[in-house]
């Protein structure tokens, strides 16, 4: 029995690979486009280790090519999520005796795998699938679930390492039990770190889950059920469910031993999953750890002091990177009227030279946004743009779905601070600028702070060190990620633990600790080495002393 005190070492973030022309990585990363694109996949559920195929099926298509297929796959219905579940409680029994060392060393695996033997499939699948760029999907899909899964096996070594303090005569402990049940987990399509992050992190606590992938990223997701599997993840503890998030969300929130939720999504479907759990309090055995990360409406926020150039390649950068589907998306800025028609003219020149198409020309630095529900929901603010006495369309505002779902690049400006664009998230690539007398920076921090529902993302851009502490201030609860002189995209794991309050989420920051703490269920345990054996104490005695 190996009885060492093991501890990780705290890792390095993920090598970015450039995928320049006639570099290898380049090279096996088109061989994977060619050979996907060139195939249909069937994607079945995994239940308890096991395939199940239930007849009941839907396709993958390519974002940027609706008319070509990628994939079928099957549909869960209420019974393939009963039998999820009961594969998942019974799973839980083994797993969570597991040792932690072992649940890391199965995580540092199929870190591995991504990193060495994977790459180029996760990336590929990310980008035919979900509709990214090589560098999108690279950030994604490759480093960023790299990290998760390497510097997750180093919080929990921390956080099992805090231990309460003993004094003489009594030994003081925590188990960190997991909880008590099962886990639903509902992913979202723009990120494939997200995807397994939001089921990995769990289950390296012991715990056990139902995963319900979004299903415009069941492809990448499939590849990811998959190489955990060959990362040595027992059978039963992640559940692979496809189908529609009502039938699945209604049937485990409603089973007794649904024991949490962890989900990426929009605020609509969130509220109902609260909802839900809140109807069915009664019913469950514990009370459950909801923990979500919802929208965003997140903003640059420009003092007179910054440099025109810097702001204006954070705005196509922060807006415009996969085509602003990102929670942490820039889109709406906050630009003095004496600086607006330098970075106005700069972020023309900057979008001129912008094309949008397939993601397997490389040149492209836009591609489709997911489907047509989302193109038609994004062209819609255009044209309420376009048709309103208070904005303009001054770049962009085309879109054409003939063939894939393309959209321009698209700067709306306002008169108006809380025009319908600068308020409401849009999830598509539209920026809105409201442009502000200089004197009033403040005032209109107040605005930008009291403007949106949401409080994900932020950034400020100053060299006056004075109006950045002011912006803080001001702005301290309207950004749970908060960038000074940068876009306010990009977040890494273990250097910006990510996450928002108010409608964006409950800010339990992915990427550190601290969300691998709520899928704990601490017990304290108190020894005592010698007990009493009179239950009487001193103060009872008689005084003899008068």
């Amino acid at each position: 029995m190996n009885n060492a005190i093991f501890n990780v070492e705290r890792p390095v973030n993920e090598h970015t690979l450039n995928y320049a022309p006639g570099c290898k990585e380049r090279k096996a990363l088109n061989a994977e486009l060619d050979r996907l694109s060139q195939s249909v996949l069937e994607i079945p559920l995994i239940i308890g280790g096991r395939e199940v195929r239930t007849g009941m099926t839907g396709k993958i298509v390519m974002p940027h090519d609706h008319g070509h297929v990628l994939a079928n796959y099957h549909m869960a219905g209420e019974k393939e999520v009963q039998m999820a579940i009961e594969a998942s409680l019974k799973a839980h029994r083994e797993w969570e005796s597991v040792s932690w060392v072992e649940r890391a060393s199965m995580t540092l695996k199929a870190a591995e795998l991504i990193s060495k033997k994977y790459r180029p499939l996760i990336n590929a699948a990310t980008m035919l699938g979900q509709g990214k760029n090589a560098y999108q999907a690279e950030i994604d899909a490759a480093c960023e679930t790299i990290d998760f899964l390497n510097f997750n096996a180093y919080f929990i070594s921390e956080i099992y390492k805090e231990q309460p303090h003993s004094q003489q005569g009594i030994i003081n402990r925590i188990e960190y039990r997991p909880l008590e049940g099962f886990i639903l987990t509902v992913t979202p399509f723009n990120f494939t770190a997200i995807a397994s992050n939001l089921n990995m992190a769990p289950v390296l606590m012991g715990n056990t889950v139902v995963w319900k992938p979004a299903s415009t990223s069941l492809l990448s997701n499939y590849f990811l059920m998959k190489i955990f599997q060959e990362a040595g993840l027992p059978d039963g503890v992640i559940n692979f469910l496809p189908g529609p998030g009502s039938v699945i969300g209604r049937t485990a929130l409603q089973h007794r031993e649904m024991t949490g939720i962890h989900f990426t999504g929009s605020n609509a479907t969130f509220n109902s999953l609260w909802q839900m759990t809140a109807a069915n309090m009664a019913n469950y055995k514990s009370y459950p750890r909801i923990v979500g990360e919802t929208g965003g409406k997140d903003f640059i926020f420009v003092h007179p002091s910054a440099d025109p150039q810097e702001v204006a390649v954070a705005i196509v950068r922060g807006a415009f990177e996969y085509q602003g589907q990102k929670c942490s998306a820039a889109s709406r800025a906050y630009i003095p009227e004496s600086m607006w028609e330098d970075i106005r003219s700069k972020i023309g020149e900057m979008i001129s030279r912008i094309t949008v198409g397939d993601v397997r020309e490389f040149s492209h630095f836009m591609n489709a946004v997911i489907d047509e529900a989302s193109f038609d929901n994004i062209m819609g603010y255009t044209d309420y743009a376009k048709k309103s006495n208070d904005a303009r369309v001054i770049f962009g505002g085309s879109g054409d779905k003939s063939k894939g779902y393309f959209i321009q690049p698209t700067v709306i400006h306002t008169t108006n601070p809380h025009f319908k664009t600068m308020e409401e998230e849009i999830f598509g690539p539209v920026m809105t600028i409201y442009t502000y007398k200089d004197k009033d920076f403040e005032a209109t921090l107040h605005i930008c702070d009291q403007t949106s529902p949401y409080g994900l993302t932020g950034s400020v851009f100053s060299k006056d060190r004075s109006a950045i502490n002011a912006a803080c201030r001001i702005l301290r609860y309207a950004a749970g990620n908060f960038y000074f002189n940068d876009k306010p995209t990009g977040a890494v794991v273990g250097q910006q633990p990510f996450g928002g309050a108010r409608g964006s989420g409950t800010n339990d920051k992915s990427g550190s600790h601290l969300n691998l703490l709520r899928w704990t269920n601490p017990r304290t345990i108190k020894e005592t080495l010698l007990p009493p054996t009179e239950f009487t104490y001193p103060f009872m005695k008689e005084d003899r002393c008068h």
